[in-house]
């Protein structure tokens, strides 16, 4: 069962219903009687700070760096790297 919020179209109030997700009754305002329909909020997960992606549920036996390349540059020292500009 999940628990969704329903606000009165008459008398504004909003209330909780418990029903199951295929469900969709018809919700009655417990305070006037009023038709009511569901209310759509914002989820509560916030997405923040960098590399979110690459560091959950990594297992730790190997990771992968990040490279950026401007044109034909390369930071790379190595003499037979194939990022090396000719």
């Amino acid at each position: 069962m999940a628990r969704y919020d329903y606000r009165c179209t008459s008398c504004n109030t909003v209330f909780e219903v418990e029903h199951g997700m295929m469900e969709h009754p018809e919700v009655t305002c417990p305070a006037c009687g009023g038709a009511a329909d569901k209310v759509f909020n914002a989820s509560g997960i916030k997405f923040a700070g960098s590399g979110f992606y690459n560091t959950d549920m990594r297992d730790g036996g190997s990771s992968t760096a990040a490279t950026s390349t401007s044109g034909s540059e390369s930071s790379c020292s190595c003499s037979d790297c194939p990022h090396k500009a000719e």
